[in-house]
């Protein structure tokens, strides 16, 4: 998906000389070409990701469209005061890019494990939030968010949903109803968008109809989508690589409940309120952690089950 991504900044870098990308020292390989391509906008600003955050500001608060690019929490969580301040608060024209969403790197371990950057971003007053499941996807949302003005955070995984290319579909903003189905609904949102594909097919196998909506921006947030989810099926459950906390299910249970449309019930899939203590690829994690299809189709069974018996 970082392949996507650097594609299209580098059309977008082409085609508008206002567009800067800057690395905290890292991605070279991938980043070689667009540096050796466009020399005056691209910056090396080291391991130094709060320096990298303000220039970005100061660049962008004189007329750029700065790109910031490192691994998820070391500028996010590291930078959260300098994009708080100098970005948000100034609204300033800058996207701060985080490759290796949740467990994308995770024989590393917990320190570079993105699992709470969603909750934290979400915070933010100014910020929108863009969570691509499939490369083709990201370039396309890459494009809209080059046109859309103010801070974005785009968090870009290692792996892939392996969606079907629909490009008309993807409108930044807009969920997408990726399965239809009557009995429940799975919500997913980033790469592991396609465990909630698969955890549908083993459904559909024992009479289950599962509806999958996937939402690729978190903010702003397509509210329509899952209140009428909620309206339509016999439940949600929502699922994200992420902590359960303040992320994907915490916004569709608020836009839900404010809406009066409650869920007949209601499931987070996600990591709990923990440190993971164990490293590992990113699926031996997500089966770690109870976030696989298996676990999915557990969670799906065992909630329509204790709904109709109420």
């Amino acid at each position: 998906m970082r392949d996507a991504f650097i594609a299209e900044l580098s059309m977008l870098a082409a085609e508008d000389d206002s567009v800067a990308l800057i690395t905290g020292d890292l991605g070279f390989g991938v980043l070689t070409e667009f540096a050796n391509k466009f020399p005056t906008q691209y910056l090396n600003a080291g391991v130094a990701e709060q320096n990298m955050t303000m220039v970005a500001a100061g660049m962008a608060l004189s007329g750029h469209k700065v790109f910031t690019y490192s691994i998820g929490n070391f500028c996010t969580l590291r930078c959260l005061e300098q994009i708080r301040n100098d970005i948000c608060y100034h609204d300033a024209n800058v996207t701060v890019v985080s490759v290796g969403a949740g467990f994308s790197y995770g024989q590393l371990g917990v320190s570079h494990f993105a699992i709470e950057d969603l909750a934290v971003m979400r915070a933010l007053p100014n910020m929108t939030i863009v969570a691509p499941s499939d490369p083709w996807e990201a370039r396309i949302l890459v494009r809209q968010m080059h046109k859309l003005r103010g801070p974005k955070y785009l968090r870009i995984d290692k792996g892939c949903a392996a969606l079907p290319e629909q490009p008309d579909d993807v409108k930044l903003g807009k969920a997408r109803v990726l399965r239809n189905g009557s009995d429940i609904t799975l919500i997913g949102i980033g790469a592991i968008l396609g465990q909630a594909l698969e955890a549908s097919d083993q459904l559909a196998l024992v009479g289950i109809s599962a509806r999958v909506i996937g939402y690729h921006s978190l903010k702003p947030f397509d509210a329509n989508a899952a209140i009428t989810a909620a309206s339509e099926t016999n439940g949600i459950i929502t699922i994200e690589e992420h902590t359960i906390i303040g992320g994907l299910g915490s916004t569709v249970a608020e836009v839900c409940l404010e809406a009066n449309t409650p869920p007949g019930f209601f499931r987070r899939i996600g990591l709990n309120d923990q440190y993971p203590t164990i490293v590992g690829d990113q699926d031996y994690l997500r089966a770690a952690y109870s976030m696989d299809a298996d676990s999915i189709v557990s969670v799906a069974k065992s909630a329509l089950d204790s709904s109709l018996t109420d």
